[in-house]
């Protein structure tokens, strides 16, 4: 099949030099690409000690960790924020945007930085990508954090049995007509971007400045197009048996330690969506709301956002 317009080539590269600007952004961390899964993934990184590995979600890249990647350097940590295959600084692939796929892109950059394992630090698709993670490669994950994101088949489930939830993953109904939404993403130097930020954030969002740089980000050519596949996937899988597998698999419990991180004015996705993935971790769980903040608690407040998770690394009983 013929990639789109405004879809991948059919070989992977480094990103022009004018368009890697947009994307490597200047700060205390060091830039670099890694190998892994058969693609290049781009790296901001700070610190050493045990490994952090930081996961963005939609439309999003890895500076959404600008402000936890010197926390947790600073804690005695190895902090690192991944662009996911198809973003950012990182390879643009006509395939692999199935979520087992891609959480072998994950695991993968921790093999080839060196580390035994890491901590994962997953926000919205991040987040769903880390769930998977845990499950598939439990060895390399030696403790969960996921932001804004129930468990893949909590997710699911809400999806298509509660209508608020379904209404509020509008967007992801959306993303299943071709061409479309490509074009809308990437309309008006990246508008919707911006809408949609600004949207599911509670009353402090990100400042204009993040978001154009956002914007930038998702008008990089292919980005669009990689940024949706993941959530065609996700739905159009549903009644396919690799999707039907993948729901089966995800049966699985997890069993590293893991915290929950929501916020409580989240519009994309409802806190009752996202409490009941508890069932399926079989291992010291712990839940955090935090009040007055919407779908982006990393960015809207950084400080809470970097506490809570600092001080639930350090803790060595964190089943209390």
């Amino acid at each position: 099949m013929t990639a789109p317009e405004n879809g991948p080539d059919s070989t992977p590269g480094s990103l022009p030099a004018t368009v890697a600007a947009d994307v490597r952004l200047d700060g205390p961390w060091t830039h670099r690409d890694v190998a892994a899964n058969g693609a290049r993934f781009h790296i901001a990184e700070m610190g050493d000690g045990p490994m952090v590995l930081l996961l963005h979600g939609f439309p999003q890249f890895w500076w959404t960790w600008r402000h936890q990647l010197p926390a947790l350097a600073e804690a005695g940590y190895r902090a690192v924020a991944m662009d996911l295959r198809g973003v950012g600084g990182s390879d643009r692939t006509p395939r692999g945007y199935d979520p087992a796929n891609l959480a072998l892109d994950i695991t993968g950059v921790i093999r080839s930085l060196g580390e035994p394992d890491a901590a994962l630090v997953g926000h919205d698709l991040g987040g769903y990508l880390a769930w998977t993670a845990a499950v598939m490669r439990p060895k390399l994950v030696r403790r969960l954090v996921v932001s804004s994101m129930p468990h893949p088949r909590r997710w699911r489930s809400a999806m298509l049995s509660d209508f608020s939830q379904s209404r509020a993953g509008s967007y992801i109904w959306g993303f299943q007509r071709p061409w479309v939404p490509e074009r809308q993403l990437v309309a008006r130097d990246g508008a919707l971007v911006g809408d949609l930020i600004r949207g599911w954030s509670g009353p402090q969002p990100p400042d204009d400045k993040t978001v154009d740089i956002y914007r930038r980000a998702m008008t990089i050519p292919s980005t669009a197009h990689c940024s949706i596949e993941p959530y065609r996937w996700m739905v159009r899988s549903m009644a396919r048996p690799d999707g039907i597998q993948f729901n089966r698999r995800m049966k699985r419990p997890v069993r590293v330690p893991t915290l929950q991180l929501h916020g409580s004015l989240d519009s994309a996705m409802r806190t009752r969506s996202t409490a009941g993935s508890a069932e399926y971790v079989e291992a010291p769980y712990r839940w955090r709301l935090f009040d007055g903040l919407g779908h982006f608690p990393q960015e809207e407040d950084p400080v809470a956002f970097s506490t809570e998770l600092i001080n639930w690394l350090k803790d060595p009983e964190p089943d209390r």
